[in-house]
């Protein structure tokens, strides 16, 4: 990551977005990010490591989960996903199995299922 996001910042971009969606609108474009690069951090916090890219295009990366370590090219493991997806499987309001099934989130590799890290606690 970056730069590390406060936490009071992080949660009140977390509530703002998460208000928005629940409404059905689209978050405030700097409270989405701010949102999902929190959750990213809270990721990384909970299983540092480099053998797991979470991707949340546009907003954020993430490695994470103990393991092989990965230097060149697409890791061998990766998750991606959209923004309110990550939102609501990071805070427990969708299961990663259901976002699965659905078809919001592609995971590919032996350690991409990220079901026993989630959801995070903001």
């Amino acid at each position: 990551m970056a730069s590390r996001i406060d936490t009071t910042a992080g949660r009140a971009a977390l509530d703002a977005a998460r208000a928005a969606l629940a409404a059905g609108e689209r978050p405030a474009r700097a409270d989405y990010a701010t949102a999902v690069r929190y959750l990213l951090q809270l990721l990384d916090e909970k299983a540092p490591g480099n053998s797991v890219e979470v991707r949340v295009p546009p907003f954020g990366a993430v490695q994470v989960v103990q393991g092989p370590r990965h230097t060149r090219g697409t890791p061998p493991n990766v998750v991606e996903l959209d923004p309110a997806t990550w939102i609501a499987v990071a805070t427990g309001s969708e299961t990663w199995a259901a976002a699965v099934d659905a078809g919001r989130i592609h995971a590919s590799g032996t350690r991409a299922d990220l079901t026993e890290l989630l959801p995070l606690r903001p």
